[in-house]
C-alpha cells in the first residue's frame, strides 16, 4: 500500500514538472507606439522636476544641522575654563 502511494506520488510529480508553464507569450514584447513612450518620458520628467527642490531642501537642512552642531561645540570649547 505504501509502495503504491509512493509510486503514484512520484509519477504525479514527474508529470506535473514536465507540463509547460501556463505563462503569457513573450514573443510580442513592446507594441505601444511612439506617443506612449513620449507620454511616459514626460511623466518621468515631471517626477524628477518635483523631486529636485525637495532634495535641495533636504541637503540644506542637513548642512544647517551640521553647522549648528559645530557652533555648539565651539561655544562649549570657548566657554571652558582655562587651567
Amino acid at each position: 500500500m505504501k509502495t503504491m502511494r509512493t509510486t503514484s506520488l512520484t509519477l504525479a510529480m514527474a508529470l506535473a514538472s514536465s507540463v509547460p508553464a501556463f505563462a503569457v507569450d513573450t514573443a510580442k514584447t513592446y507594441s505601444s507606439g511612439l506617443l506612449i513612450g513620449i507620454f511616459l518620458a514626460f511623466c518621468a520628467l515631471l517626477v524628477v522636476v518635483q523631486l529636485m527642490p525637495s532634495v535641495m531642501l533636504l541637503i540644506g537642512f542637513i548642512k544647517g544641522l551640521a553647522r549648528r552642531t559645530e557652533a555648539k561645540a565651539e561655544v562649549q570649547v570657548a566657554g571652558a575654563p582655562k587651567s
